[in-house]
């Protein structure tokens, strides 16, 4: 599988699970890594903003 994204790339996460009842400011991430695929055979991404960085696979990542 190829990447839908690539590094420096700005991404949303997509919002599974519990909403509140507030409506808040998605946080806009940077791309800093294109890793390999998984056993499944997606293809995950480092991810950073601010000083906080994370891996994600690629269904979880939106453009803004």
């Amino acid at each position: 599988m190829t990447h839908k994204f690539k590094c420096s790339d700005m991404v949303l996460l997509n919002q599974l699970g519990f909403s509140s009842s507030k409506p808040s400011a998605a946080t806009v991430y940077e791309i800093v890594r294109l890793m390999p695929a998984d056993q499944s055979g997606e293809v995950s991404y480092r991810i950073k903003a601010g000083t906080s960085e994370r891996a994600v696979r690629e269904s979880e990542l939106r453009s803004p």
